[in-house]
């Protein structure tokens, strides 16, 4: 028999929680302000991380916290504390790659489930014995495995002992993460949160006595980006996915918008359905959901390791630039006492234009702005500051949470 499947996806702030909850997952993944690997991401303050496990709660909705930095000596004490607050608003599972990190997790915190990182390489079953006899419920496979691999550690770990692994989003050019090059270069350690991507710049080789005479590493006279993988997507996979006995089918992306999470959220979440329902269904739908996962910013797509090691087909040796074919407008709020919907703006737009609205539902209806107010009540002709409060009229009903975009001409 199938094991039941969890869609996890990623969010960067409380807004971005929401709108994951409400476009399908089964769970959803943040980090604090403290401890986790996104420092740059806007993450969540103990407040709004109470706040989005409530509101994932009261939808059936799960929460995890990451706290998967490679402690050092001064990260210790810090981490004891962090997790007496955790304690406290009940996330359902930490998130945890170092030893002494999860030993303090145990201590002060058992009753939250202990899930360990994909930066802890976890790349063979003997590994997730290991941890499973420490007391983890979840193990997040490294990205480096094939699905042959991944069934075979099924195989040979507890029936209750749980695999997530990652189906989507920005691949990296280091084993499971761990890369010392940002340090390196800037001395922001991706090891602690501070990633700088230097994976994404463009490259040539020098040889050591002619300095200023730059090689191609490719047949590239421009320099080449070496490290510049794909984007991993396995929306046309999800059968052997499924079959490989994967508990949790996790999204990358704890950066991305709420456009983002929406589109990827929504289009898994109806793929994993239908091919519940029937996969006849499934492929009858594959040409939606391929339509729609290209419609979120992304670097060309890979299969990443899962059907054997990847070739050179899939880095992007020329650019290092993402495909992007709509702008993110903004979440459509609660209606006023006049009938218009309060959206916080996120890029302009004006009275007259065409546009979309995006529902959870998988449905996208094209829209005209017959009227943009300000806060104040002033009519205005275009929205063009960001974050900027508004009220709207699309010329019908909309839904709290649906979400608004623009399709870019030259995508």
């Amino acid at each position: 028999m199938r094991r039941k499947t969890e869609l996890l996806v990623p969010a960067s702030s409380l807004e971005v929680l929401k709108v994951a909850v409400v476009f399908g997952a089964d769970a959803v993944y943040i980090g604090g302000e403290v401890f986790g690997l996104r420092a740059k991401a806007k993450n969540f303050s103990l407040e709004e991380m109470k706040e989005g496990i409530d509101f994932a709660h009261e939808h059936g909705v799960k929460v995890y916290v990451t706290a998967n930095i490679l402690a050092h000596n001064s990260d210790l004490e810090g981490v004891r504390e962090y997790f007496k607050e955790l304690k406290k608003i009940k996330p359902d599972a930490l998130i945890i790659a170092d030893p002494a990190i999860f030993m303090i997790a145990k201590e002060i915190c058992p009753e939250i489930d202990r899930h360990i990182s994909t930066q802890a390489n976890n790349t063979n079953y003997g590994t997730y014995q290991f941890w499973y006899s420490q007391g983890a419920s979840r193990v997040v496979s490294a990205r480096e495995l094939s699905l042959q691999e991944i069934k075979e550690i099924r195989a040979n770990i507890p029936d209750d002992l749980e695999i997530e692994t990652f189906i989507h989003g920005a691949m990296c050019i280091s084993y499971s993460g761990r890369c010392l090059l940002s340090n390196y270069f800037t001395g922001r350690d991706a090891n602690q949160g501070a990633c700088t991507h230097p994976c994404r710049w463009k490259y040539s080789v020098v040889e050591e006595k002619r300095p200023g005479e730059y090689l191609p590493v490719y047949e590239n006279e421009r320099g080449t980006y070496i490290f510049n993988s794909k984007d991993l997507c396995m929306i046309e996979h999800i059968p052997e996915i499924l079959d490989a006995g994967i508990d949790s089918l996790k999204i990358e992306g704890r950066m991305k918008t709420a456009l983002y999470v929406a589109t990827v959220a929504r289009t898994y979440r109806k793929a994993i359905d239908d091919y519940n329902k029937s996969p006849e269904l499934y492929k009858q739908n594959m040409p939606w959901y391929l339509d729609q996962i290209s419609n979120c910013t992304y670097r060309q797509f890979t299969t990443g390791f899962f059907f054997g090691k990847p070739t050179e087909e899939a880095q992007i040796y020329d650019n290092n630039t993402y495909v992007k074919e709509y702008t993110y407008l903004g979440i459509v709020g609660e209606q006023n006492e006049v009938g218009l919907y309060r959206i916080e703006q996120r890029n302009k737009f004006s009275v007259g234009e065409t546009i979309e609205v995006m529902k959870p539902n998988g449905d996208n209806i094209v829209v005209t702005v017959k009227r943009i107010l300000d806060e104040e009540g002033h009519e205005m002709e275009s929205a063009p500051h960001p974050k900027q409060v508004l009220y709207l009229d699309l010329g019908q009903p909309l839904e709290k949470y649906d979400i608004l975009r623009r399709k870019e001409e030259d995508a």
